[in-house]
């Protein structure tokens, strides 16, 4: 099977790599794609289309999109030609922009004390340890903080992403810190008609438990590797 791992606000795509080596060593190909940071201008298509470029040869690919790379989704999914969505603690585009959710929000979706933050999470590796690596043991710190990389697509902020129509798996880390699990739970259910697979953790269940990552990853789609 294909993999096309789309990384999320507060990492880069070296975030992957411990999911990508154990895919690969069971038989699988992945990329894990580079979108720009510096144009906030572009809109989901126009990352889409980044995303098509980088993908190379990948046949039917199962998209997998951490957190905030949740907006892109359904673009890029549609660009690469994808199978399967696999959500990784993301966001799920509703029927309204993100912006308008959010001026409408009552607090449901994100962790309190991480909509509080004056200064991007990646600015101070205390602040990042404690939202993204607070499930992670000494080493899986570092090698989380080395990883830290802010992308703000703003543009896409603004825009409705229509969803494809294609099967989902949502994996919902219990412990996150930034969004709310009951918000997952429920959006996973009510936008893409699935049950969130739960695990243990944080925010980046990449970084702190590859292991069972890849591992529901390997499991979301029966066809052949």
């Amino acid at each position: 099977m294909d993999y096309v791992f789309v990384h999320g606000t507060t990492q880069s795509p070296a975030s992957w790599r411990p999911v990508e080596d154990l895919l690969r060593h069971r038989g699988h190909r992945t990329v894990a794609v580079d979108l720009p940071t510096d144009r906030p201008e572009l809109r989901a298509t126009d990352y889409a289309a980044i995303a098509r470029a980088q993908a190379g040869d990948a046949l039917a690919p199962v998209l997998v999109g951490h957190s905030g790379a949740g907006l892109l989704m359904p673009a890029i999914a549609r660009a690469i030609v994808a199978s399967h969505l696999a959500w990784i603690a993301a966001m799920i585009p509703g029927p309204v922009s993100l912006a308008d959710e959010l001026a409408a929000d009552t607090g449901e979706m994100f962790n309190p004390e991480w909509r509080s933050l004056t200064e991007p999470p990646t600015a101070d590796p205390v602040v990042a340890s404690y939202f993204l690596f607070h499930d992670c043991d000494l080493a899986g710190v570092r090698a989380g903080l080395r990883t830290l990389r802010l992308f703000y697509p703003t543009a896409t902020y603004r825009e409705v992403h229509e969803l494809p129509d294609l099967p989902s798996t949502y994996v919902l880390p219990r412990e996150d810190r930034t969004l709310r699990p009951s918000w997952m739970r429920r959006a996973a259910r009510e936008r893409l008609g699935v049950e969130a697979i739960e695990v243990d953790g944080g925010h980046c269940p990449q970084t702190s438990r590859p292991e069972t990552l890849a591992a529901v990853l390997g499991a979301a789609w029966p066809g052949p590797p």
